[in-house]
């Protein structure tokens, strides 16, 4: 299932945490247990960090009115250090030793694919609160970030309307990468532009230069980056330090999820242009107070938020909203009460469970229809769009 909410578009800080793992809970505890299992170390703590500051706020939050169901939540949080066994373990052990009645855990798509099945299996409701690819078609699994049909198609055909139609793609090597990259394609050609070159990176290469380079020669009217982590910070200092991004702009899907601007200076990161569900900037009122509630709670050193960051948010949030209705946190009930189209006013705006809004995850109801299917259980981009019926 997929969240839907309103696409932003704008222009263009990191927080160090480390927690270590949490193992079991008391016997006979009438606590609900909420489990997150995020990278608050090693390449991809640059999102998770945040995403764990936010979960914390929304867990205090919870308790603080009251708890839910005259209960308190307890949270249970892991870190699985940028480590894909890790998941694997830490999801085993919310499910089975922790008893969770929820789990919100992931970045990554590799990460979700890892612990999806075992949480399916243990039948623990799972939340993804993370930006990706698409094609999650699982009774058992609420996605809560934008998806390629919100931002891509967004912010595509806008750079396209700026700086002309020639385009040079650059994305991690993974499903995310790979998948985003597909679209990126798919939406240069139907807006009429060509793109000149698809090049894709392991999450741990910091070298560029080459790439560069064929950027230089290709002459493309911008660049599209779908790139991920804090190793792939070094593609943007590494294109300033070769003057490029006074000559070719950038576009991104990635660029500022992890606070990568904090990361840049000023002038090496001058000019890119996002596309995401949440800015920082959002004007409305669950914003201002979520925002002055965050400073006062961490300070000025925090970080600033991110779509990652507010979806953890939400995601906890609109759970708790789900518990209430169904009167239990038991997961089926909790599953129907989503399934109703609840929605929650967040500082991202109202958002809804699979609602008709403003900009609605189309990529995923192309292939995805629960209602028809409840026990589907599948990632159907996996392969590739045109494995699940998009060309």
């Amino acid at each position: 299932m997929n969240f839907s909410r309103r696409s932003f578009l704008a222009g263009s800080s990191a927080l160090a945490l480390s927690s270590a793992p949490i193992i079991g809970r008391a016997q006979g505890s009438d606590k609900i247990i909420f489990a997150s299992i995020l990278d608050l170390s090693g390449g991809l703590d640059i999102y998770g960090a945040p995403m764990a500051e936010t979960t914390k706020m929304a867990i205090d939050d919870i308790n603080a009115a009251g708890g839910l169901l005259g209960r308190e939540v307890e949270l249970k949080l892991y870190d699985a250090q940028s480590t894909i066994q890790f998941y694997t373990q830490y999801a085993t052990q919310a499910a089975a030793g922790d008893r969770a009645h929820t789990v919100h855990a992931g970045i990554t798509s590799a990460s979700r694919e890892a612990i999806r099945p075992t949480l399916a299996r243990f039948k623990t409701l799972y939340f993804y609160n993370t930006q990706y690819e698409g094609g999650v078609c699982d009774y058992n699994t609420f996605c809560t970030g934008s998806t390629p049909a919100q931002t891509v198609a967004k912010v595509v055909p806008y750079a396209m309307n700026k700086w002309g139609k020639k385009v040079y793609i650059v994305a991690a090597d993974y499903n995310y990468g790979q998948i985003t990259a597909q679209w990126m394609q798919r939406f240069v050609k139907e807006n009429g532009g060509e793109t000149l070159d698809v090049e894709f990176f392991p999450l741990d290469v910091t070298n560029f230069g080459p790439t560069i380079n064929k950027i230089q020669t290709a002459k493309p009217d911008f660049v599209i980056s779908a790139l991920v982590g804090g190793a792939h910070v070094s593609f943007y200092r590494q294109y300033a330090a070769a003057g490029m991004n006074k000559e070719i702009p950038i576009a991104s899907t990635t660029f500022g999820v992890g606070n990568e601007q904090t990361l840049i200076s000023a002038e090496e990161g001058d000019g890119i242009i996002a596309s995401y569900s949440y800015f920082e900037g959002a004007n409305n009122p669950a914003n201002t107070e979520f925002l002055a509630r965050l400073d006062a709670r961490l300070g000025a050193g925090r970080p600033v938020m991110n779509e990652l960051a507010v979806r953890s948010y939400e995601g906890a949030m609109l759970w708790a909203e789900a518990v209430k209705m169904a009167g239990t946190p038991d997961r089926d009930p909790v599953i129907e009460a989503l399934r109703t189209g609840l929605s929650y006013n967040g500082p991202s705006g109202a958002v809804a469970v699979d609602a008709q809004t403003a900009q609605p995850p189309a990529d995923t109801q192309l292939v995805c229809d629960l209602v028809a299917n409840p026990n589907q259980s599948t990632f159907l981009f996996e392969n590739g769009l045109a494995a699940a019926g998009i060309k």
